[in-house]
């Protein structure tokens, strides 16, 4: 079972998978600076100075930040059209057809 596992972990693609992982961790960093620092700030001054942290709701006890779950979307928005533009880079690149349905 240990020589079978080390076998796997030999295998190319969990060694590429796990750089993917550790470099998309990073990107993701990055991608919620931007938003967080660069994005939102600019959007909240055209919206008439709301900052999108302190967007919340209070129920009882209970406060719903929606302001964050606004950034965390936007963040997920921009990575996506992110990897979608590198995807479509490197199709082109290697000269692939980009399916279309």
């Amino acid at each position: 079972m240990l020589n079978d596992f080390k076998i796997f972990l030999q295998r190319g693609n969990v060694v590429e998978l796990a750089v993917a992982v550790v470099i998309g961790g990073a990107f993701g960093k990055i991608v919620t600076s931007l938003v967080d620092d660069m994005v939102l700030p600019i959007v909240g001054v055209i919206l008439g100075g709301v900052n999108f942290k302190d967007l919340a709701v209070k129920i009882g006890q209970s406060t719903i930040k929606y302001g964050n779950f606004i950034q965390s979307a936007f963040d997920f928005f921009v990575i996506a059209l992110v990897v979608f533009i590198l995807v479509r880079a490197y199709e082109n690149l290697l000269g692939k057809p980009i399916k279309k349905n």
